[in-house]
């Protein structure tokens, strides 16, 4: 939402500066040029992002037209699942878990909280850190090296799509400069039209170069920039997931566990500590 509605102030004010000073509109609107930049930038980018890499670039820009960052409200929700889910723990036992691990979109806790399972690698994160935790089969040390090690990985891996934009962004004002010397190549073979038709060939020709340096700074730039932060804020998400985790496996509380995963969350999206206890005894109070 907020990406589409930057890009229409971006062209808006660059295309409504240049009405305003007078220019003329139509001379702006050369297909050709753009498809010599958009063209090579295309192919650009296909030869540099093989195999499986092309689909997560695909998934990215996606990304960068839907806000799927977490919300106040996407981890107040968190909070209240991680505080029902290792309540039910130290009072059952880990063993009786492994029941609601089976499917979670079924599982009586789970399904109270849709904004959590919307989050597919949220999910099978916090899946598979319990599953330890019900397996017994790693110390509360081992395991905060091991979701570590995975909200490490899946960072590096959202950030190739990130790179690949940003590269590709960098070089469209070289692929701009590309079509305007092949503008004024055909402007030098035409040298003998009137002065209006080699100003417009020349014109056409430095629009090559606008598109380039307008589409790096103006699209690509921006967009890589906005994929690149909402990784940050979904690896947040999974940081607040492992700090329960873990603490819960060294035997907190489970208040206390919550308060642990709450002090992961940046502070513009952090629920209050009192809007955290009343959400707690909430749950609480609905399992009595």
């Amino acid at each position: 939402m907020f990406t589409l509605l930057g890009l229409v102030i971006v062209f808006a004010g660059i295309l409504g500066g240049y009405v305003w000073a007078g220019g003329p509109l139509h001379v702006l609107v050369q297909p050709a040029e753009l498809a010599i930049i958009g063209g090579a930038a295309v192919g650009t980018l296909i030869m540099a992002a093989p195999g499986k890499m092309r689909g997560r670039l695909l998934g990215a820009i996606g990304k960068a037209f839907r806000n799927s960052a977490p919300t106040r409200d996407d981890y107040l929700d968190l909070l209240r699942l991680q505080y029902e889910v290792f309540s039910f723990m130290r009072k059952h036992g880990a063993v009786l878990f492994d029941d609601h691990l089976r499917d979670l979109g079924q599982s009586t806790i789970f399904r109270k909280y849709p904004s959590f399972l919307r989050r597919p690698v949220a999910v099978e994160f916090f899946r598979d850190a319990l599953q330890q935790i019900v397996n017994g089969t790693v110390s509360a040390d081992e395991l905060d090296v091991l979701l570590a090690t995975e909200i490490e990985t899946q960072h590096e891996e959202a950030g190739i799509a990130v790179s690949l934009i940003q590269r590709t962004g960098d070089s469209l004002p070289g692929l701009g400069i590309v079509a305007a010397v092949l503008g004024i190549v055909i402007t030098m073979g035409s040298l003998d039209a009137t002065p209006k038709e080699i100003g417009h060939n020349v014109g056409a020709a430095l629009v090559g170069t606008f598109l380039g340096i307008l589409l790096c700074y103006g699209v690509f730039q921006p967009v890589a920039t906005n994929i690149e932060l909402q990784e940050l804020a979904s690896a947040r998400y999974l940081r607040c997931i492992k700090e329960g985790v873990v603490a819960s496996l060294r035997g907190t509380p489970p208040m206390v566990v919550v308060e642990f995963a709450r002090r992961a969350i940046f502070t513009d999206e952090r629920p209050t500590a009192a809007e955290t206890d009343a959400a707690c005894h909430a749950v609480k109070s609905a399992l009595a």
